[in-house]
């Protein structure tokens, strides 16, 4: 046999890897204060699958006209809506919280997002709070929207807490059918990523990909520059043959420029590129 006769050796020792059906998608949030049209540019410039939008004071985030030219535009499309349930929108499309979901649902549908976040409820939205539970499971068969609930985490001052959501700002032990799996919260939480991700199951089905140190404020960095088990849960979701959406929501706001808030966000999807897969034993 000659030399080019010989076949290339195959490696018997590395295994396959499996990489599942979730997409990557770019919050909107992850580039304040610029806003929506940003998001859109940047996340078609660094390959993003798509779009969270959060609902905000920016007009285009409230207009599905406007979100749908900017989709066409950079060919990234808008895979879920983050309802404006925060405590800074509280003004956001009115004071009524079950106004603000009903509308994030119609916004979604117009658009063609198959997912809305939503906050729990605060705990002076006593009525809100009442029905929530059973108003989400209801309203998203009625939409044919899935309505992922977030974990939140207490509020801490000067050594104390707050527990300001209703039912209760841990969502492992309530029936939401669906659930947003914030790892920035979850380390404002003192809590592990990883063991939520199991505890929930298959009831996860939207991912906040951002990191923390376990302050008591709600940091949103870099997958990797925190102490949440990032790569961890990307992977256990990779061995699931998770087809949920991973979406990056980090702060960029100390950013100097355009590059630098670019070079994040690229940090980021590659983080998630490279930990959303799943090794197979070679056979």
């Amino acid at each position: 046999m000659t030399p080019r006769q010989r076949s290339t050796p195959t490696r018997t020792d590395v295994p396959a890897v499996r990489v599942p059906a979730a997409k990557v998608a770019l919050s909107t949030a992850s580039v304040y204060p610029q806003g929506c049209a940003d998001a859109f540019a940047l996340a078609a410039e660094l390959g993003y699958d798509g779009i969270e939008v959060m609902v905000w004071t920016d007009a285009v985030s409230q207009n599905p006209t406007a979100l749908l030219r900017l989709a066409e535009y950079h060919g990234v499309p808008v895979l879920a809506v983050h309802a404006p349930t925060l405590l800074v929108t509280q003004r956001v499309w009115g004071r009524e919280p079950w106004t603000k979901v009903e509308m994030a649902c119609q916004m979604a549908r117009e658009v063609g997002a198959t997912t809305v976040v939503v906050h729990p409820p605060f705990r002076w939205q006593r009525e809100y709070a009442a029905s929530f539970v059973e108003g989400v499971a209801a309203l998203s068969e009625r939409c044919g929207v899935r309505i992922a609930v977030e974990n939140m985490y207490p509020w801490r001052a000067r050594q104390r807490e707050m527990l300001a959501y209703a039912p209760d700002w841990d969502p492992v032990g309530i029936g939401y059918p669906n659930v947003t799996l914030d790892l920035s919260h979850a380390a404002t939480a003192g809590q592990d990523g990883l063991y939520l991700a199991g505890a929930l199951g298959d009831r996860l089905s939207h991912l906040h990909l951002a990191d923390g140190t376990g302050s008591a404020k709600d940091e949103h960095l870099v997958p990797g520059r925190g102490e949440q088990p990032c790569d961890a849960v990307l992977g256990l979701l990779a061995e699931r043959s998770w087809e949920g959406t991973v979406v990056v929501e980090v702060n960029t706001r100390r950013a100097k420029d355009r590059q630098e808030r670019g070079t994040d966000l690229a940090e980021s999807l590659a983080f998630a590129r490279l930990h959303l897969a799943a090794a197979l034993s070679p056979t």
